[in-house]
Parts: structure tokens; C-alpha cells; sequence
């Protein structure tokens, strides 16, 4: 198929080239390893921060729901709820990977914004229509959402179902469309998705990504574009709870720049696997992870280790 010159997001961005060594994986995992076992040496609360911000850059970029993971770890370690502050924290870090891995297409999607009939502004349209859903729930249901959903088992419920529906539609989808092929109901569509994300365990990368290959995406395709479609919610949730905090003394303490920093990190590295990832294998592992933490969840209410 013959690509347009002017379209420049059929491939992925520079620091996608970051991925190519067989060893980076490893160099990661050695260096988040590093990293837990410096912050064992800080006070708590720098180890709080250390530990969500990584729990926050995984889950928010992979398919498994950053806000089930940021309710059940301190579930299951006997913390108490880190609150607003390491909210607003660990969003700050998420929202600076994605803008720093995807800067360029931003930048262009940006700039060819008065120009709806070119390629990367037809997308950059699409990226407004679509993050409409996601803003409106976040307006109106966000605190609902934080409240009502926060039960584990809820959670492992939410984990479950997602997860099939994330693996049926990345069985049976077709992939047979580009970002190019994308119309306004296709935005619409995956918005919505973003919009249901809202409940702790869907995920909205997951549910985005879903819908995408429902909608006949390819798989690094459907990733990208969930990226991109997020980046508004999840600029638009830093600020919406910052301003809480705005004013407030001691609140840009230490562990607050130690959490955005890791969560920074360690989400630019998730993007970087994900969208290599996608282009050679599917998301069956991501499906087993959440079933297993969904087990692992209903064993230790029922074996009394944790109450709900």
C-alpha cells in the first residue's frame, strides 16, 4: 500500500530504536532490581514512592491496569492508602514517558492540527474526538470510581473478565487496518473504552487496544494509537488532581520527585517493550498475568491473609 509522504506516524518513534538489543530487557530488569534494592536502604517513604512508581510505569502503558495494581499492592504489602499526593505524583511521571517517547508525533500531530485533510491531521482529530469520552467520565466519575470500585475482589472480577475480552479480541480481531483506515466511529469506539477504563482493573491501555483490534487495528497500530489517545487523559488527570494540592505546604518533597522519576522511567521502558513486543508475539501472556493475579487475589481473602 502506498504511504503518504506527510504521514508520520506508520512507523514508531525514535526512541522505539532504543529496544533493538537483545539485552536491554535484561538491562532493566537488572536496573529495576537495583532500584528496589536501593530504596530497601531509604526511609519508607522513599521506598513507597520507588515501588508505585514502578508498579504505576508497568501498568499503565501494559495491558494490566496501573489503578487495580495501585489499590492491591498496598493491599497486599498491609500499607495504608498513600493518597492524593502520590497520585498526582505518579501520573506527573507516567505523562512524561509517554510525551518524551512519542514527543515527534506529538510535535507533528500538533502542527498539522489546522489540517484536518492531511494524514496526521485526520489523526490528530480523531485523538480529540476520541479522548472526549475518557474526559467526561474523569469529570464526573473519577472520585465515584475510587471509592466504590477499591474492592479486591471487585478488582479480581474486573482483572478476569477484562482479561478475556482483551483475549478474544486479540484472537478473533481482524488486522486488516492501519491508524490511516481510522474514521470518527472508530475514535468514538475506543474512547468509550478509555471512558470504561475508569474502573480500577479494566485498564485503558487494555481496553483501548482491545476495541482497536476489534475495530480491525494491527497490533502495534491499536498500541500506538491507545498511547496517543491517552495522552490527554492522563495530562488532564495530573491537573485535575493537582489542583488539589496547589498551595499546600510540603507537598514537593522528596519522595513526590522520587515517584515521578520512576514512574517516568520505568513507563518510557514499558512503552519501548510493548510496541516492539507487539510486532513479533500477541497479548496471551498479558491475559495469563491477569488471571494469576486474579487467583492470587481470591486466594488470600479466602485464606485469610487480607481482609476486603
Amino acid at each position: 500500500m502506498h504511504r503518504s509522504p506527510s504521514s508520520t506516524l506508520s512507523r514508531p518513534a525514535a526512541p522505539a530504536d532504543t529496544t533493538r538489543s537483545p539485552r536491554l530487557p535484561l538491562l532493566a530488569l537488572a536496573g529495576l532490581a537495583g532500584t528496589v534494592a536501593l530504596a530497601m536502604l531509604l526511609p519508607f517513604s522513599y521506598r513507597e514512592a520507588v515501588i508505585l512508581g514502578i508498579v504505576q510505569g508497568l501498568g499503565e502503558f501494559l495491558p494490566i491496569s496501573s489503578s487495580a495494581h495501585l489499590v492491591l499492592t498496598p493491599w497486599f504489602l498491609g500499607w495504608s492508602d498513600p493518597g492524593l499526593t502520590f497520585d498526582v505524583a505518579l501520573h506527573l511521571g507516567t505523562l512524561v514517558a509517554v510525551v518524551v517517547y512519542f514527543w515527534r508525533d506529538l510535535v507533528k500531530l500538533a502542527v498539522a492540527l489546522p489540517r484536518p485533510r492531511t494524514p496526521d491531521g485526520k489523526l490528530a482529530w480523531l485523538l480529540l474526538i476520541g479522548a472526549i469520552p475518557g474526559g467526561i467520565a474523569g469529570v464526573l466519575f473519577d472520585d465515584l470510581a475510587e471509592q466504590a470500585f477499591r474492592n479486591p475482589l471487585l478488582i479480581a472480577l474486573t482483572l478476569s473478565l477484562m482479561g478475556l475480552v482483551l483475549y478474544a479480541a486479540d484472537r478473533w480481531g481482524p488486522q486488516a487496518r492501519t491508524e490511516r483506515d481510522l474514521g470518527i466511529v472508530d475514535a468514538l469506539a475506543i474512547g468509550v473504552a478509555q471512558a470504561v477504563a475508569i474502573v480500577p482493573g479494566v485498564s485503558r491501555s487494555g481496553m483501548t487496544i482491545a476495541v482497536a483490534r476489534w475495530r480491525g487495528l494491527e497490533r502495534a497500530a491499536a498500541a500506538r494509537f491507545s498511547f496517543l489517545l491517552g495522552t490527554p487523559l492522563i495530562a488532564g488527570a495530573a491537573v485535575f488532581k493537582l489542583r488539589h494540592l496547589l498551595g499546600e505546604p510540603g507537598v514537593f518533597t522528596g519522595p513526590f520527585i522520587a515517584g515521578i522519576i520512576v514512574a517516568a522511567v520505568v513507563g518510557a521502558l514499558s512503552i519501548a517493550f510493548l510496541m516492539r513486543y507487539l510486532q513479533r508475539a500477541g497479548l496471551g501472556v498479558f491475559v495469563i498475568y491477569r488471571l494469576l493475579l486474579a487467583g492470587l487475589v481470591v486466594s488470600t481473602v479466602l485464606l485469610g491473609l487480607r481482609g476486603v
